[in-house]
């Protein structure tokens, strides 16, 4: 009996266990799935926030760095233009300093003239006596440096004097307005033009051009072809860079704007055409361009522009005097106040050579 009532008691209480185990179980079941439900609804939303924020972040960065190279081109391009700007300003200050520089440089040299007028008894007016002691400065027409030409001009009579305005953007105006003035005034068989810093053999330019004197519409210098300049605020830049084609190209051979010669036709061609021939920047550029599509003979002689001493002297020395001599680097003798007379002694052709020579 005893046995018995403890064997049913176990197994009741097996299967009472069994029942609970199961329910138990379920109930395990259920919340683990809403607990499951739960930790994966939490960790997917933070994941989906933080790779938005990652990817925003990123196009952040993107878009910054966009940013910061456009700004950095943008700051390029605008000092690339400050830079330009600062050399054609720095430019256009060296012109004008140079230019004031020449006209006190011409104003001391009119007040010497005047004084070594009134000093020598050449007949000089009493507004040219004041206004060339007291030194007060004019480049104005009529003022001293006008007035100090024209006692000069009485006391040597060797000025011819143009009817234009000086400035270096007229020098091709100028130079139409030389031609048909002297072609007007002198029969000659030649017409030269040079700068007054260049040294010149007078007799040695004679010769050179008697050996050409029977031949027609010649053009003699020494001939270059340099490139067309289109960079502003440049020496020498050429406002019409683009009637010369593409950039990089060079100018038609013309002679060197130092020394030149045209014969007598070519001269006449200019008077008579003036008011029609084009003008460029600069000035031996707008003389060759005259010449373009006429029959006219190019001379390039070498001799017309050697440099100044030891070149000039030791060509000298070997029996080939040169016709002129400046410093390419100047565009005339450097500092050519001082040293002409240097060149002249090491360079010149002699004393008695003008006078012996025949033309």
């Amino acid at each position: 009996m005893s046995l018995k009532s403890r064997g049913e008691q176990n197994s009741s209480k097996s299967v009472i266990s069994q029942k609970w185990t199961l329910f138990l179980c379920l109930c395990c079941f259920c919340a683990g799935m809403l607990l499951t439900n739960r930790m994966w609804t939490v960790p997917e939303s933070k994941g989906i926030t933080k790779t938005t924020a990652m990817e925003a972040e990123k196009l952040k960065l993107v878009s910054e760095g966009c940013g910061i190279r456009t700004l950095k081109q943008k700051e390029v391009r605008r000092d690339s233009k400050d830079i330009i700007g600062e050399v054609y300003k720095t430019h256009n200050a060296i012109q004008t300093l140079d230019k004031t520089i020449s006209n006190l440089e011409m104003e001391l040299a009119a007040a010497r003239a005047a004084q070594e007028s009134m000093l020598s008894g050449a007949p000089v007016s009493e507004d040219l006596k004041k206004t060339g002691l007291s030194g007060k400065r004019s480049a104005t027409s009529g003022g001293i440096l006008d007035r100090a030409i024209e006692a000069e001009d009485k006391k040597h009579g060797d000025f011819l004097r143009l009817d234009h305005v000086e400035g270096y953007l007229e020098l091709s105006a100028k130079t139409k307005i030389y031609f048909a003035t002297a072609v007007a005034l002198w029969d000659a068989d030649f017409y030269v033009k040079v700068d007054d810093d260049v040294h010149v053999n007078i007799a040695t330019l004679g010769e050179t051009l008697v050996r050409h004197r029977k031949k027609p519409r010649l053009y003699i210098g020494c001939m270059k072809s340099g490139p067309v300049l289109n960079q502003k605020g440049v020496r020498y830049h050429e406002p019409e860079y683009w009637k010369f084609g593409e950039a990089g190209n060079k100018y038609f051979r013309h002679a060197t704007g130092q020394l030149y010669a045209i014969s007598k036709d070519l001269a006449t061609y200019i008077s008579i055409n003036q008011h029609v021939l084009h003008k460029y920047a600069n000035e031996d550029v707008s003389l060759g361009s005259w010449f373009i599509g006429l029959d006219v003979e190019h001379i390039d002689d070498r001799r017309l522009c050697c440099g100044t001493p030891p070149d000039c002297e030791w060509k000298a020395q070997a029996g080939n005097i040169c016709v002129a001599s400046f410093d390419w680097s100047c565009s005339g003798i450097c500092r050519s106040a001082d040293r002409i007379k240097e060149v002249h002694q090491r360079c010149g052709e002699g004393e008695k050579a003008l006078w012996s020579a025949t033309f």
